[in-house]
């Protein structure tokens, strides 16, 4: 291990890691830098003003919620007027659903994808049926096994009548990695938008959206280390689409406006400039090494009970291919069962259902989509330890 990587000093920036408890749900959420606590605090206390106010208190109030805007849009390679921030991706991908109403027209089509959040879905459902355009279902033809965006699947939806296709970057169910700039570039030669969903993708890889060259993205920080707050990209071609959401007065040219709603969190935009500072003392590269070793731990030995356990998703560790987000099924056992039983014997907290995903475990995975998935989420704070551990404790529940 690179003498950069150092887990255990990581681990300190984390009050709750400090505890008895194992947090292996980082997909639903993980756990808070120190700073980001004192952040909130320092502002709560001194700081919980309006903004744009003259006096000097509302004055450094408005200067560090820009501070907070600016870290943001640097951090994925942006531009301040292409971001805006709200409560989470599900509530900005619902905004800006409405904002492109005027963008999609009775005949037009639009593509969703059976692997995504249905926080990717239920918007553009929704704006189908408002404005008459048909909707178009991608599912993976050629790899049921481990599924993932087939651009040769994709490509037979795409016609001269899509307007908008929608995808993730990574499933919070399968881990699988997608091509998103080549996917975009699928989509722009017919013409239309594409939305990624980048919440699973986010805490374990750098964002760069211009590198990407999409045209709507959206992840959120709770999942990044931080705070409960989101935040979405729009590029600025893609923004000549939208109607403004906001009241009469106010700039239809300012994505703030025309989307953010004063959704806004103050205390919270103001703390992720400590995230972005925390993120770039640790290489990428060196996350996606240590992460792929802690899946590595878990992905063998599910490989090795082959026949009674099912992965769903990329069967293998490869960083290339997956993010440590690792979900499997028992051949006669509840999804729930065995994690209220491993959970019985010990400290770890992972999750049993199908995590918003309903669509995915049922039409595609085939699953229950009470029951769903056993999911075991991992970031770069969980150490190899950790995983050795949880093995050991669920193979002592699945011989039992």
């Amino acid at each position: 291990m690179s003498t950069q990587f150092d887990v255990s000093a990581l681990r300190k920036h984390f009050p709750a890691l400090q505890h008895k408890q194992i947090y292996f749900d980082n997909a639903g959420g993980s756990q808070v830098l120190q700073e980001v606590i004192t952040s909130v605090s320092d502002y709560l206390s001194s700081n919980n003003v309006q903004l744009g106010a003259s006096y000097p208190v509302a004055q450094e109030s408005t200067r560090l919620f820009q501070v907070g805007c600016e870290a943001v849009a640097k951090y994925i390679n942006a531009q301040p007027e292409e971001v805006v921030i709200g409560p989470s991706t599900t509530q900005l991908f619902r905004n800006v659903s409405q904002a492109l109403y005027n963008y999609v027209s009775p005949g037009d089509e639009i593509i969703v994808s059976k692997l995504d959040h249905e926080a990717n879905i239920a918007s553009w459902i929704q704006l189908a049926t408002d404005r008459g355009c048909t909707l178009r279902w991608y599912a993976p033809e050629l790899d049921k096994q481990n599924p993932h965006v087939e651009l040769p699947t994709l490509r037979k939806l795409l016609s001269p009548k899509t307007k908008l296709v929608a995808v993730t970057h990574t499933s919070n169910i399968l881990g699988t990695i997608n091509d998103v700039k080549a996917i975009a570039q699928a989509v722009h030669e017919v013409g239309a938008l594409l939305v990624v969903d980048a919440v699973a993708f986010a805490p374990h890889r750098q964002v760069d959206v211009k590198e990407l060259e999409v045209d709507i993205y959206s992840f959120s920080w709770y999942k990044v280390y931080g705070p409960h707050v989101a935040n979405l990209y729009v590029s600025k071609a893609a923004q000549k689409h939208l109607r403004t959401l906001g009241h009469f007065f106010h700039p239809v040219n300012e994505l703030s406006y025309t989307l953010g709603l004063a959704a806004a969190n103050y205390e919270l935009t103001a703390s992720i400039p400590h995230v972005v500072e925390y993120l770039k003392r640790i290489p990428w590269d060196e996350i996606a090494d240590h992460e792929e070793r802690l899946q590595a731990i878990l992905i063998d030995y599910l490989n090795s009970k082959a026949g009674r356990i099912r992965i769903c998703g990329e069967p293998v560790a490869d960083k290339q291919k997956r993010v440590p987000v690792i979900s499997f099924v028992v051949e006669g056992r509840s999804s729930r069962e065995v994690v209220e039983a491993v959970e019985a014997k010990s400290n770890y907290g992972f999750r049993w259902g199908s995590f918003y995903s309903n669509r995915l475990v049922q039409d595609v995975l085939g699953l229950d989509p009470v029951d769903g998935v056993i999911r075991v989420s991992l970031v770069h704070y969980n150490t190899e330890e950790e995983i050795r551990g949880f093995v050991k404790v669920l193979d002592e529940v699945l011989s039992s």
